[in-house]
């Protein structure tokens, strides 16, 4: 049985005002001993004072993104071991926003999750395809270059300690949302990529790797898209910004 996950991207938003008044109240609703896992992905910035104001409770505190390179003269960037060391457990890896605004190609993505698995950290790997890849139906071949790329530099067995999150970016602060069969089917697709890899263990890493959906979940569409077989939690932009709404998803990923 997969345990369901839930980590809130909160992209560069926020103040300490802010975060403290959203951690408050995230604490207050959350039950004291949640049937899923929960993070907040602040900004860097924020990560340290975020992560005191975790302390002691169920939520966990990832980070937003990682450099490549352990050490050196690499201005404006943030090594895994800074992140481990401030009390990341995750790091985002690959979201949509890093590849497309930000040029970072599938290379580069691999060896981030690289990076963050060689401190310990758990990389939230993500994968997606564009509206126009979609349109000109590549959507399976985008996701299969993105995991291979992964899997030739990691290895299959990386996967027992990552995490994947399915972005279609169409449906990325568009407004739109992939239908649940749509998310299911993508998935799934996912899973058994894994699988293939997998010789001596059977399938088993496959069958255990949680695959978060992150097109737009609200609390109005989580319970039906968390309802889907290979869906094991969501990974949450804008929502997350919202006690309320964040608190419903997490409910309805605990429901499943």
């Amino acid at each position: 049985m997969r345990r369901p996950f839930v980590a809130g991207n909160w992209k560069m938003h926020g103040s300490r005002a802010e975060n403290a008044d959203l951690i408050e109240a995230l604490l207050l609703g959350l039950p004291a001993q949640p049937v899923c896992d929960i993070a907040v992905c602040p900004p860097a910035v924020y990560l340290w004072e975020t992560g005191r104001l975790l302390k002691e409770s169920s939520v966990v505190l990832g980070a937003q993104s990682v450099c490549a390179e352990s050490i050196g003269a690499f201005t404006g960037e943030v090594s895994a071991a800074m992140l481990k060391d401030v009390g990341c457990k995750y790091v985002i890896v690959g979201h949509s926003e890093r590849r497309h605004h930000y040029k970072e190609d599938d290379s580069l993505v691999a060896r981030k999750f690289l990076a963050a698995q060689a401190q310990s950290l758990i990389p939230i790997l993500c994968v997606g395809e564009l509206l126009e890849e979609r349109e000109r139906g590549q959507t399976m071949a985008v996701i299969s270059r993105q995991l291979a790329t992964v899997l030739d530099l990691a290895g299959v067995d990386a996967m027992r300690n990552a995490v994947l999150a399915y972005e279609p970016v169409w449906a990325i602060g568009t407004g739109k949302n992939a239908t649940a069969a749509q998310a299911q089917e993508v998935h799934a697709h996912i899973r058994a990529t894994v699988a293939a890899r997998e010789s001596a263990s059977g399938g088993k890493i496959a069958a255990a790797l949680r695959i978060l959906y992150g097109g737009s979940v609200k609390a109005g569409n989580a319970a039906e898209i968390f309802s889907m077989p290979d869906v094991d939690g969501g990974l949450i932009g804008g929502a997350s910004l919202k006690a309320d709404e964040f608190l419903k998803i997490c409910a309805a990923a605990q429901a499943h």
